[in-house]
């Protein structure tokens, strides 16, 4: 008997009248793994918090709030990349092309940030990203970008984003990067803290809302600065 492919899926929830403007979350995975992936897996499970408060917060501007399930797992050779931009073909011909801002985080935040190329991408958000010396930064030209890592982070490298921040600078329309203290991978510790900077964020970068003042102030600053913000 054949084994049936897995196939990518998104659960949406859009706003009372015209959709705007849309953010797309992809949350975290593993390095390699082919196994299918759940709705109920810790991984996912995580961003639910983030998807509820961009939902209340911006479904009265004309917000459109997706989760992306994966296919697999794990990034293995790219998937979740393909993942993240079949969702975004799915949004555009679904909203008529409507700006999206991508909010990953882990393995989310590098398919998210190596989708950013995609002509429906506006801004991503990046929390604890995982982001290899190797990782190209041409495809985010123009675009919007926000780092976010919390500096107790051992899964994934404090420095590997900082490297990154600091190389799409060169490339990026705006690009800022905030290092949260006492803070893991999980985002657990100072919880707060990380749901209201990535709702300021995404609302700030697709226009939704005027830009917080730290997220101003951080594109605004060189870029070594810019790169660093301490909260």
């Amino acid at each position: 008997m054949a084994l049936a492919i897995p196939h990518a899926a998104l659960h949406t929830r859009e706003p009372p009248g015209r959709v705007v403007a849309v953010v797309l979350i992809a949350h975290g995975g593993k390095s390699k793994d082919t196994r299918s992936t759940t709705r109920v897996q810790p991984a996912a499970l995580r961003m639910y918090p983030f998807f509820r408060r961009l939902q209340r917060h911006g479904r009265g501007r004309g917000l459109a709030v997706a989760q992306l399930r994966y296919r697999m797992v794990g990034f293995n050779d790219g998937d979740p990349v393909e993942d993240v931009r079949w969702a975004l073909d799915t949004l555009a011909e679904r909203y008529g092309g409507t700006p999206v801002c991508v909010i990953g985080h882990s393995m989310g935040a590098r398919a998210g940030l190596r989708a950013a190329g995609h002509p429906a991408v506006f801004s991503v958000v990046g929390l604890a990203p995982w982001l290899p010396p190797s990782e190209p930064v041409e495809q985010v030209a123009g675009r919007t970008i926000v780092l976010v890592h919390g500096m107790r982070d051992r899964v994934t490298d404090p420095a590997g984003s900082l490297h990154f921040a600091l190389a799409a600078r060169e490339v990026a329309d705006r690009c800022c990067r905030f290092e949260i203290a006492r803070s893991g991978h999980a985002m657990l510790e100072r919880a707060s803290l990380w749901h209201t900077l990535t709702c300021e964020a995404a609302l700030g970068s697709l226009g939704l809302a005027p830009l917080s003042g730290r997220l101003a102030r951080g594109f605004a600053a060189p870029s070594e600065e810019a790169a660093r913000i301490r909260l």
